[in-house]
Parts: structure tokens; sequence; C-alpha cells
């Protein structure tokens, strides 16, 4: 595992540490209902490799369909910090951008996973990719 990164969600009610599973080798979007309208980029982390340091009772946890991935958010700025997979429930799905120092935005190509066809249900695999090209910064003194 890497090195423990500081993150917490937007206003800062909760905080933790996580220790990803494989850097940011890992990074993915998802193309399921409810992550495409969360609009997330995670990591993964083993279920060892997170640890609330503040405001664990201000996590509220999210589930749908199957009700098996656990969602947790804060329950005062409303921001999605981490899920538990339903695809590997010995991991943890973590927003990048909860991540001290880390934008969703540093990452030229995320995949994005097929989970329309959840893995869980005999589909899963690569469903495309997302591409980042960050517009260039003209000198406007002349």
């Amino acid at each position: 595992m890497s090195e423990k990164l500081l993150a917490q969600c937007h206003c800062g009610a909760v905080v933790f540490s996580v220790q990803l599973s494989d850097g940011y080798h890992t990074i993915r979007r998802c193309n399921c209902s409810f992550c495409r309208m969360r609009g997330a980029v995670t990591v993964s982390a083993p279920l060892s490799g997170i640890e609330v340091l503040k405001g664990k009772d201000k996590l509220t946890e999210y589930r749908f369909n199957t009700r098996q991935a656990v969602h947790y958010f804060c329950s005062v700025c409303g921001i999605y910090t981490f899920h538990q997979r339903r695809s590997n429930p010995e991991q943890y799905g973590v927003n990048v951008a909860c991540i001290e120092g880390v934008s969703p935005f540093d990452f030229r190509e995320v995949v994005v996973s097929e989970g329309n066809h959840h893995p869980s249900d005999g589909g899963g695999g690569v469903a495309g990719y997302l591409h980042y090209s960050p517009a260039e910064i003209t000198d406007k003194k002349a």
C-alpha cells in the first residue's frame, strides 16, 4: 500500500486518511445510473486503508438497487467521500477530489467502468474513456 494521504469533504466536517491499493493506477469512473449523476472519479483502497479522523458522526450512507454497495457522504456539505464496492466488498472507492492536493483534472485519461451491466451480474469491463485536455492559457498582456 501507499503512504497515508489526508482527505476531507468540502466543508471539513469529515476528515479521513487513506492508503491507496495501487496509487492512482486504479483511477476510474463508472457509468451506472448513480455514478453518472454523482460524477466522481475514484481510486481504490482496501477496507483497512481508510481511517476516519474526524466527523464519523457526520457521515451518512446511501444504498440503492441491491443495497450491497455502501456510499458515504458528508451530512453537512453533501460531498461523496468513499464507498464500499459491490464489485469487491473488500475495497473502497475513494473520491480523488477529497484527497489533499488532488483534482480529477490532474488525470488526462480516466477509464470508465461498465456499471450499467455490473460485474456482479455477469457484465463489467471497460465502457470507455474520459479525456481531459486543459485549454491553452494565453497571456493577455501585450
